[in-house]
């Protein structure tokens, strides 16, 4: 299969064209040799079941749209292998609100009434495409128009006529809408449809424009976030996102009109003290990229861990020693998984090198004392009585210093 891998391109809808009632023959390949000569194809692909049996249709897109509207004169209604191909211009699912020729409905629906017409009215102009069995126009408590109604025919031909005739015309002063009457949940369906796809295709500008801003002070509104953030480029929105409550959850997004202004604001703002609070600015991702980034980051991590300490942090740093000063940012180096920070002015290699250490000798089981230490200890204690004696006698103006010595020095020395 042929297929384009910027999204961007493929959701445009330039020279994107649908093929239909093509033989169980046709294959990618010879799909894309059919129409190869009518320009450079972008993607190419027949649609195929679960068991890989064409469903008798594919798409193509071309890069230009000249290319493939030269394929719809060209092919549109051939013959390709013993069967009659269509070839048009492919519309979204969404966009495709009015069913196919083949459907049969009875029931119209209208709108843009001004208040004077009548169900008098309505079935007269609608009377000329077949038998009307119902005419109803809404009306509020007070019998005022709301500016619809259905119209109900007898013959499915009589209201597609009618639909055809009526839609566009102008009615009072205001232009007729009509359209096939729809329930409740299909009309719901089609406009969440609807909504989806104008809000991917809005994702999908600003993927590079929209910045997100995290670490802002609670204090913070959207305003001080724009008049902040302004200086930067010109921004088309800028929310701070909060809970059920109205409170700041700390963290919010701002959409510039281009992807250099966002850029500009990441290289500004990021880091900026911003009400006594340090700043986070980054592009915005999208909730799966931004998860699947972080499994990357993680498993690089593990990966660096459980092998050699080379795969966290390479060789060739030297052992460093502190000295005070203002970390200085050094750019990170290819191939970390852990960038180093800044190394402070004045730091240098310490030189240290680690003392070589004696075997491990193991200690002596304490053993008891035996008895003539018992003794001695005896002994010691009774010339510590007999020196607090002496010193008492010095204090008593009784000298006898000779004695003192002879008794520290017995203590101390063993003498």
């Amino acid at each position: 299969m042929w297929s384009q891998r910027d999204a961007d391109a493929r959701n445009s809808g330039v020279g994107n064209l649908f093929v239909k009632n093509l033989s169980d023959s046709i294959d990618n390949a010879k799909l894309h040799k059919i129409f190869q000569k009518f320009g450079t194809i972008l993607s190419c692909k027949v649609a195929a079941d679960h068991d890989g049996k064409s469903k008798g249709y594919g798409f193509v897109q071309f890069d230009k749209q000249e290319s493939a509207d030269s394929a719809i004169e060209k092919l549109n209604g051939s013959t390709v292998e013993g069967k009659q191909i269509y070839v048009g211009k492919f519309i979204k699912k969404s966009e495709r609100v009015v069913l196919s020729p083949e459907a049969k409905y009875t029931n119209l629906y209208m709108k843009n009434l001004d208040q004077d017409i009548t169900e008098e009215l309505i079935e007269l102009k609608f009377s000329e495409f077949g038998k009307i069995s119902n005419v109803m126009i809404a009306k509020d408590d007070n019998g005022n128009s709301r500016g619809f109604g259905f119209v109900n025919f007898e013959s499915p031909d009589s209201a597609k006529r009618a639909m055809e005739a009526m839609n566009g015309v102008q009615l009072g002063s205001k232009t007729l809408y009509v359209a096939r009457a729809q329930k409740k949940a299909e009309r719901q369906q089609i406009l969440r449809h609807l909504y989806e796809e104008k809000r991917n295709e809005q994702i999908r500008k600003n993927v590079a424009s929209n910045v997100y801003v995290k670490n802002i002070d609670d204090v913070v509104d959207d305003n001080a976030l724009r008049e902040r953030f302004s200086q930067c480029g010109n921004i088309t929105s800028a929310k701070i996102m909060r809970n059920d409550k109205g409170i700041s959850k700390g963290f919010g997004f701002v959409c510039f009109s281009s992807p250099e202004e966002a850029n500009n604001a990441v290289n500004t703002l990021h880091g900026y003290m911003f009400y006594g609070k340090p700043l986070f600015v980054a592009i915005a991702q999208k909730k799966d990229e931004r998860q699947a980034q972080l499994q990357l980051q993680y498993a690089q991590r593990m990966a660096g861990l459980a092998g050699s300490p080379t795969a966290v942090l390479p060789a060739g740093y030297p052992p460093f020693y502190y000295a005070p000063g203002i970390v200085a940012q050094i750019p990170p180096r290819q191939g970390l998984v852990y960038q180093p920070f800044g190394l402070r002015p004045g730091w240098g290699p310490s030189g240290f090198v680690p003392p070589s250490r004696p075997a491990f000798q193991p200690m002596p089981l304490p053993v008891k004392k035996a008895a003539s230490e018992e003794g001695l200890g005896i002994r010691k204690i009774k010339k510590l009585i007999h020196v607090k004696r002496l010193l008492q006698s010095v204090e008593e103006d009784k000298w006898d210093c000779q004695g003192v010595i002879a008794c520290w020095q017995e203590l101390i020395f063993g003498m």
